[in-house]
């Protein structure tokens, strides 16, 4: 058939056309960017178009051939039919002579001998490139519409998965705030009941306290009733105890008056030639039974009916026995006067008989410097006898005070005496000549800790009030404590005696019943200090009256006397320090609660006394060498004339008593003094507190 031949032709025009000797691809499809590039540019025409559309395409629609209107018919329905053609813009070559319409005439003329086979020729060609152009358009637009509806129904796709995304959120926040509401309730549930529990335990616990306080409010009413009940029996046997204890003194006291009759008859014993030594000695035992009572009360707490009993008839023992002696001392007079007269007759006789001869009666013995020697007492006066023992019974009764927190087992207990005795003792430790203000922070420590305040010691709270027997406590070590830093530190370096002195002197102002235990331990301790200088008696033991006398007595064995008399040294110018001296920032309104008025009774009390060998000459040096200054300007004149007897009449007895090994306290006061006389002057002594100390 004539149309099929034609449409080899045109396949075979087609094949050897430009376009039909490109390679086409199978997988362009695969290549994506292509195809959008191409579906997304912009459409172009062919440079022969616009000659098709003026020349071909008329005479086409005019005259079309049968043969060419079924071929354009199945081409139409070839490209309508989905087949995979692949893209690519025709350039025909047979075209690129022809040129479209030119102004020239002859040109034209020339075409048109040629345009018309050509026409014929390449109207097919030009129907097949419309095609295809139809086609690639055609296929474009499905490319575009099915990539429209693929864009389209991904983005339906992806509004349906944020819509399902987002209600699964809400699901989810739902599902969270329930679990949180479910969470919340449960804690609520367990909270209340919880609190259920806990108002009906302490709804128990409230019965429970309510019952024991109630046992115990009975058992505080009977322990209050017991103690009071013992409280009214100590006060009635403190009341007993006193009057006792006051009539003990009372029965000393007339003892001591009976032994002082005792010892006057001893003038008699020459006179009389008679032996009283045993009248003496058993006065002296009396007065040591009664002594021993007194002492033994002191240390057990009072004294009983059975202990009065004793003193009594020791007192009545005293009485007799002073009465035995007056009747053997009257019936000595009456056989002395018997003699006498006796005597005076046969004197009588003798000097009718010879001449009578006149002759002196010897002088009475002379002391040095032409003075008479006067006996001086070896007993201390019974007024500062009174007042020594005094402040022995209060030290006694202190001790009793604190008893029971000394014996107490209890591990508090322990520990709260631990802690209030490290309260007292180490701020006393701690006092120096560094500087004043160190030294009042000392103080007002200490004056915290016995007014009752709260003080830091060891990194605890301490305070008197954790014990209602704390404050005996604290007074007794304390006072205590003063006393062994003059028998130890002071008796190592002498200028801290004034330190020490000043806080002591301080606290004894503001805290009189410190004072007088510091009394208490330091007539214990050096009784010298009182002045007081201890007899031995009878049956006492060797050791015991060494202590007595202020000696350390261990294992048996005696301290030396360098120790000895360096301890002594040691308290009785803390002593001569403390009378001088008082505490800068107290009040001035009243007098020094111990002043310098006792340090002259000391002088003049001790003056009055037999020396004894090497302690008297030390204890004179070491106090007028502190306090003898601030006598001197209190008494001036007075004191003087206390200098020259020392010199001039105790000088001499304590030289008498001294031997050759132990002369050189006696040197040193000798020639303390002399110099003193010789510059009209008592120097101030080494480490006395001036005002530059407070402000430093």
């Amino acid at each position: 058939m004539p149309s099929e031949g034609r449409c080899w032709e045109t396949l075979q025009a087609l094949r050897s056309s430009e376009k039909g000797r490109l390679c086409y691809h199978r997988d362009w499809l695969l290549r994506g960017e292509d195809v959008l590039e191409e579906c997304m540019s912009v459409p172009k025409l062919s440079s022969y178009s616009g000659w098709v559309v003026d020349h071909v395409l008329p005479h086409t629609q005019e005259n079309p051939p049968s043969s060419e209107t079924s071929e354009s018919s199945r081409s139409t329905s070839d490209v309508e039919q989905p087949s995979c053609v692949p893209k690519s813009p025709i350039r025909t070559p047979t075209f690129s002579t022809a040129s479209p319409a030119t102004p020239d005439g002859t040109e034209d003329k020339q075409e048109s001998q040629h345009a018309e086979p050509m026409a014929l020729h390449s109207s097919r060609r030009i129907k097949v490139e419309g095609c295809i152009q139809m086609y690639e358009l055609v296929h474009r637009m499905r490319g575009t519409e099915g990539l429209r509806q693929w864009q389209e129904e991904q983005e339906r796709k992806v509004r349906a998965l944020s819509e399902m995304a987002s209600e699964q959120l809400k699901r989810f926040d739902e599902r969270k705030e329930l679990k949180h509401h479910k969470e919340f309730q449960d804690l609520r549930e367990v909270m209340e009941k919880s609190s259920r529990e806990a108002l009906g335990h302490q709804e128990k616990l409230k019965a429970e306290h309510r019952h024991r306080a109630k046992i115990l409010n009975l058992k505080l009413r009977e322990a209050e009733q017991q103690r009071l009940k013992q409280v009214e029996q100590e006060r009635l046997r403190r009341e007993e105890g006193q009057l006792r204890l006051r009539g003990l003194y009372g029965l000393q006291e007339e003892v001591l008056q009976l032994s002082q009759q005792l010892d006057a008859s001893e003038q008699h014993r020459d006179a009389l030639k008679v032996d009283l030594s045993a009248f003496r000695t058993r006065g002296n035992q009396l007065c040591g039974l009664v002594s021993g009572i007194i002492r033994a009360t002191s240390e057990n707490g009072f004294p009983t009916a059975e202990d009065q009993a004793v003193a009594e008839r020791a007192l009545q023992d005293m009485r007799d026995l002073l009465t035995s002696l007056q009747q053997e001392v009257a019936r000595a007079c009456e056989d002395k006067r018997r003699q006498d007269e006796a005597q005076a007759k046969r004197q009588e006789s003798h000097t009718q008989q010879r001449p009578e001869v006149h002759r002196e009666a010897p002088a009475p013995s002379q002391g040095p410097g032409g003075k008479q020697s006067e006996g001086l007492q070896v007993k201390v006066q019974d007024r500062t006898m009174r007042w020594y023992q005094q402040l022995q019974d209060v030290s006694s009764q202190c001790v009793l005070a604190f008893e029971e927190l000394t014996n107490s087992k209890d591990s508090q207990a322990k520990k709260i005496k631990m802690d209030l005795q490290k309260a007292a003792t180490i701020p006393v430790s701690q006092i120096s000549t560094i500087a004043g203000s160190k030294l009042k922070e000392i103080f007002d420590k200490i004056h915290n800790l016995l007014s009752g305040k709260p003080v830091q010691s060891g990194g605890r709270s301490v305070s008197v009030t954790l014990n209602p027997q704390g404050l005996d406590f604290v007074q007794y070590k304390l006072a205590e404590k003063f006393v062994k830093q003059g028998e130890e530190e002071v008796a190592s370096h002498h200028e801290a005696a004034f330190p020490i002195a000043v806080v002591a002197s301080g606290i004894w102002e503001l805290h009189p019943r410190v004072g007088d235990l510091i009394l208490a331990h330091l007539h214990r301790k050096c009784p010298y200090s009182v002045p007081f200088y201890p007899a031995f008696k009878e049956g006492m033991a060797l050791e015991d009256y060494q202590r007595t006398l202020g000696y350390q007595v261990k294992d048996s064995k005696v301290e030396q006397q360098d120790n000895f008399l360096k301890r002594m040294s040691g308290m009785i110018r803390l002593y001569a320090a403390i009378i001088q001296l008082r505490w800068p920032y107290g009040g001035r309104q009243q007098s020094h609660p111990h002043g310098l008025n006792h340090g002259w009774r000391w002088l003049a009390q001790i003056l009055n006394m037999e020396p004894l060998s090497d302690v008297t000459a030390t204890l004179l040096f070491d106090f007028l060498e502190v306090c003898g200054n601030a006598l001197m300007k209190q008494y001036q004149v007075q004191f003087w004339k206390m200098i020259l007897l020392i010199k001039e009449d105790y000088f001499p007895r304590i030289e008498a008593i001294t031997s050759a090994g132990q002369m050189g306290s006696f040197i040193r006061l000798k020639q303390f003094l002399e110099k003193c006389l010789q510059h009209k002057e008592i120097p101030v002594p080494k480490g006395f507190l001036t005002s530059s100390f407070w402000r430093s």
